[in-house]
């Protein structure tokens, strides 16, 4: 506890705060805090109070009165008892409070309600009454120097409120979490304590505090009711006692509210919808306080009278509406002195106008096999014309199931399923069954691609025959005209109200610009690559009757051939004429006529206009030159006919040689 060290020297160096803190007063008599402070009523029948605590030698005591003196504190004014001295208790929040005294003992019969053997430091605020009605209640807080860090999971000093019928020797312990056997303790009301321990009924507790609070105590609960039922006029013990539990380190304390012992009568329950038990829109209830002794009665609705409701019960009748829900109480009158008020909040459940029951949705999933996905909650705002904001819906698979359907529900059945709709926040209601009908779209829709040819108008048809249709560019004809290339969806919609989504991808086009043919024609296989340009998606040829893919052309004989580029989207074909050389394997000068001398053909047509072919025999000696557009060699060399033999050439043009290859001299 250095922080709370290091905060009192601050203090003490630099003066007392501006804040303001509780206050305490340990000079009011036992019977004085029991009948002026905690019951402050005239209907009050009490005897036998005795109190205990430390005995100090300072004369401070661990039980007195305390006020809030303007400060935040919750509570105006009220008791508390402490397990160390209430001085003590008053804020700032800057010091340990661990006081004790010698001889401060425990208490055994808060040992046997907490099982527990080793409380020390009791304070003990005990005496008798009589209940004019069938309940008691008062207000409490538990505040305590252990709530700090990992300490709050593991240590706790104990308290209870302990109550018995006079002549009795079992005590119920009044102290407990709301609706369980849990004692209240720093262990059972705190939240997570990060690197020590989960949540404890973390609703019932209040904060931490820091070091400008009105008390010095570390943290506290939220207000509590200790609450139990009663026989009228019996005579009753109480006993009000807190301890440190296994050491005196580290105090606690209970603020007692003043005014808020209650002796009155027990109305029932709260009938809300956050306790799952409101009054039904069908059900007749009557609110019952009828008490021996009573003089009148006055009901009450939120605070006002109810004009001429002066009976012990008040009934209500359906039919019921929400301008009814609040909280009813009743005075009691038993003596000029003596009036005790009770109450009890109600909320009225309003009976459910069903709206629809039954739904249709589309198998949005490919397979359209009836079992399709449903998102629960888009039926829920239709079910009812009034249901409340408030109430919460589940769906069940069956009247039996206890276990709610996921939002996100995939059919089990196909086609047609019937689920349960349950008012999981609400006990007025039955299983209300609603119906699931899956339509589907069988019909196959496919997407097309197509093209627009500089941006000249285009026609996109959808599949016919269909009730309706809707294009992402808001037109709802089965056909629309573009412009511009883009992606256009249409929403085709079918009898039975499902749809289904075609695309059409609109790519840009446009006819081809053959830019160059590369003509590779010195092999043996010829081959060319056909190369064009353009914003399309083409496809070649080089006889205007197949297409293809490919750029490239091989095993080409012919001399003259014209280059097809096709636009595959229709927007035309772009040509070429291209020309491939010729060079013969052989020729035969034999004087028949046919194939008398040898040349290179195409030549010219391929541009090579300043070409000259130059023959060699095989020893490389020149025996013929002349140009592409000569007759050729007729086999001579000097005017003599040479041997059938091999012989070699070369092309140059414009003194660039071109290819070398040989062919053959055939006699």
């Amino acid at each position: 506890m250095l922080f709370k060290r290091y905060y009192i020297l601050l203090l003490l160096f630099f003066g007392t705060a501006s804040a303001q803190y509780i206050s305490t007063d340990d000079t009011r008599t036992p019977l004085q805090l029991i009948e002026d402070v905690l019951i402050n009523s005239g209907c009050a029948s009490v005897s036998n109070v005795s109190v205990s605590g430390g005995n100090f030698a300072t004369g401070d005591t661990s039980y007195g009165y305390f006020n809030a003196n303007g400060s935040s504190f919750t509570f105006p004014e009220g008791i508390i008892l402490s397990t160390g001295k209430i001085i003590d208790a008053r804020g700032p929040n800057y010091f340990i409070s661990d006081d004790t005294a010698p001889g401060w003992t425990g208490d055994q019969d808060l040992n046997y309600a907490l099982g527990i053997s080793n409380s020390i430091n009791a304070t003990v605020l005990e005496f008798d009454f009589i209940p004019i009605g069938n309940q008691i209640s008062f207000d409490y807080i538990f505040a305590s120097e252990e709530y700090h860090g990992s300490a709050t999971c593991t240590y706790s000093d104990g308290f209870a409120f302990l109550l018995k019928e006079v002549g009795t020797t079992n005590y119920q312990n009044l102290a407990l979490i709301p609706n369980t056997a849990i004692p209240v303790k720093v262990t059972t009301v705190h939240p997570e304590i990060l690197g020590g321990c989960p949540a404890q009924n973390e609703q019932y507790f209040d904060a931490f505090n820091g070091p400008e609070y009105p008390t010095n105590f570390n943290g506290q609960t939220k207000v509590l009711t200790a609450r139990a039922t009663v026989i009228p006029n019996t005579p009753y013990h109480i006993k009000l006692v807190i301890a440190d539990e296994g050491n005196y380190r580290y105090d606690s304390a209970i603020f007692l509210r003043g005014g808020s012992f209650n002796l009155g009568l027990d109305l029932g329950d709260d009938r809300t919808l956050a306790n799952r038990n409101p009054v039904c829109f069908d059900e007749n209830l009557t609110l019952n306080a009828t008490s021996v002794g009573a003089q009148s009665y006055q009901w009450n609705f939120n605070g006002s009278p109810i004009v001429g409701q002066t009976a012990s019960t008040l009934t209500f009748n359906p039919p019921y509406s929400t301008t009814q829900n609040g909280i009813y109480a009743v005075a009691v009158t038993y003596s000029p002195t003596c009036t005790i008020v009770s109450d009890i909040e109600l909320e009225f459940s309003p009976e459910l106008q069903a709206n629809q029951t039954s739904y249709n949705f589309c198998d949005t999933e490919g397979a359209q096999d009836g079992i399709s996905t449903i998102t629960l909650s888009d039926i829920t705002p239709t079910l009812f014309t009034n249901l409340p904001a408030t109430f919460q819906v589940n769906y069940f698979s069956s009247i039996t199931s206890t276990t709610p359907l996921s939002n996100l529900f995939t059919l089990t059945t196909p086609f047609q399923q019937i689920i349960y709709v349950r008012i999981a926040n609400n006990n007025c209601y039955n299983n209300i069954p609603v119906t699931l009908n899956i339509q589907v779209f069988t019909d196959t829709i496919l997407d097309e691609t197509l093209g627009i040819c500089n941006n000249d108008p285009t026609i996109l048809t959808a599949d016919s025959g269909y009730p309706s249709y809707l294009w992402n560019t808001g037109e709802t004809s089965p056909s629309i005209q573009v412009t511009m290339p883009d992606t256009y969806t249409v929403t085709i919609g079918n009898n039975d109200g499902c749809t289904k989504v075609k695309t059409f991808t609109v790519v840009g086009s446009e006819i081809a610009t053959i830019t160059d043919i590369i003509i590779n024609d010195f092999n043996d296989n010829n081959s060319i690559e056909i190369i064009a340009i353009g914003n399309g998606d083409y496809e070649y040829s080089i006889d205007g009757v197949h297409y293809q893919s490919s750029t490239i052309f091989y095993n080409l004989s012919k001399l003259e051939y014209t280059a097809y580029v096709k636009d595959k989207n229709r927007c035309g074909i772009a040509t070429h004429v291209f020309y491939l050389l010729q060079i013969p394997k052989y020729f035969t000068p034999n004087g028949d006529g046919f194939n008398e001398t040898w040349n290179i053909r195409n030549l010219s047509e391929r541009g090579f206009n300043q070409t000259i072919i130059s023959v060699f025999d095989r020893y490389g000696k020149l025996l013929k030159q002349f140009s592409g557009n000569s007759t050729g060699w007729d086999g001579t060399y000097n005017g003599k006919n040479l041997l059938a033999d091999d012989y070699w050439f070369s092309i140059s043009n414009q003194g660039k040689e071109l290819f070398r290859g040989h062919f053959t001299l055939k006699r």
